[in-house]
This record gives C-alpha cells, structure tokens and sequence, in this order.
C-alpha cells in the first residue's frame, strides 16, 4: 500500500464518519426543539445548526481532498 492510498483510505473514512454526524444532526429536530420553551431543552437548536453548518464544511473539504487522490483519467 503506498502513500497516496492509506491517504485516501483514511479520507474515505473520515468522509462516512462526517456523513454520519451529519445525518445525527440533520436528525435533531432542531426546529421542533425552538418551538419548545427554553426549559424543556435537550440542546440549543442554535447549536445543532452550527455544528451541521461546520459538519458540512468539513465534508466538503474531504470531498475536495479525496478528488485531489484520485488517479488521473485517460484523456481520449
């Protein structure tokens, strides 16, 4: 295994477990919660939606990083 595929070995990993967290937040129902009364509260739908803005950032920057592994294409 050389370099370059234990790099993209690791990323697609990190990229399932970025999807997951996603899909756990997404899940939340962080507007349902907003329309409790504070007290009543498990989390802060403020910061779900915060965590899935930077889970979702953070996907993306894998996905770019694993574009940067792939093997080049043949041009026809």
């Amino acid at each position: 295994m050389n370099a370059a595929n234990g790099d993209n070995g690791f990323l697609y990993e990190l990229e399932i477990e970025v999807e997951e967290e996603v899909t756990l937040v997404e899940t939340s129902r962080s507007e349902e919660a907003a329309e409790l009364p504070v007290t009543e509260w498990l989390f802060d739908p403020a910061d779900a939606d915060r965590e899935e803005m930077g889970l979702r950032g953070l996907l993306g920057a894998v996905e770019a990083l694993e574009g940067d592994h792939r093997p080049e294409e043949p041009r026809a």
